[in-house]
């Protein structure tokens, strides 16, 4: 049975660390000054992957908080991995590059297809595909819009292509703190045959261990950001669930 992996969230904004209610520039929250010292501590607690997004470069379609990143990587003992703004070769090597475990490729899996399947051949393992999903659709471009692709059927076609892990989100209850929507998890699981890192609605200790339940199908790991922010749970007592305490 493959491992659980609990990758703790740091959204930037700013230079800050900040939380948008479903995707929403308007309704952002800030929980912190320093990304780099939000890392430092979830390092500290245990965390072995940190999930950081570039939420300006997702909007701009450029690298902006890049610095922060690369400082994670730099000094702390984590493995990073980045998405938001990623929208060139130049930028995923730049990242690769750096020390960066794995870039995540979103919107462009639908706005520039051949650009992931070249990225996906590439760099194969390094790359995670993130797909969000509104009401079964993809959402793209920070989730302004949404498209007429269903999320299986793309999760299917990069899997061809080589796509080894998914990042899946359903928008309705990203930072709503409802719960994951386990079973479009398990669908994208079991549709693609790969792994697949929940992400958007964790929001208790028992939410984590419905999603630790499905490893089985491929679920392999959890994004968790408002409700750790909020103080739902801890950092540890995360890690515990999912270590089987």
């Amino acid at each position: 049975m493959a491992a659980f992996t609990i990758y703790p969230a740091i959204d930037m904004r700013g230079g800050k660390c900040v939380r948008l209610l479903q995707g929403d520039y308007n309704k952002e929250t800030v929980y912190g000054d320093s990304p780099f010292e939000m890392a430092r501590l979830f390092a500290e607690q245990g965390a072995q992957w940190i999930h950081m997004v570039d939420l300006d470069g997702a909007k701009e379609g450029k690298r902006v908080n890049d610095r922060f990143v690369l400082e994670v990587v730099e000094h702390l003992n984590v493995n990073v991995q980045i998405g938001g703004g990623i929208r060139t070769e130049e930028d995923v090597a730049y990242y690769l590059e750096n020390g960066v475990a794995r870039v995540i490729l979103g919107s462009a899996a639908i706005s520039n297809p051949a650009f992931v399947k070249k990225m996906l051949s590439t760099y194969g393992g390094r790359i995670a595909i993130g797909i969000d999903a509104k009401n079964g659709f993809v959402a793209t471009e920070g989730w302004l819009n949404t498209s007429n692709v269903k999320a299986i059927e793309l999760g299917k076609e990069l899997a061809n292509a080589g796509a080894e892990t998914f990042i899946f989100t359903d928008i309705a209850t990203d930072g709503m703190l409802s719960g994951p929507n386990v079973k479009a998890v398990v669908e994208m699981a079991r549709a693609t045959g790969k792994h697949v890192i929940a992400s958007g609605g964790v929001s208790s200790l028992e939410d984590l261990r419905a999603l630790t339940e499905c490893t089985a199908d491929g679920v392999v790991g959890a994004i968790v950001g408002k409700a750790l922010y909020t103080k739902q749970f801890t950092l540890v007592e995360a890690l515990k669930v999912v270590q089987g305490g």
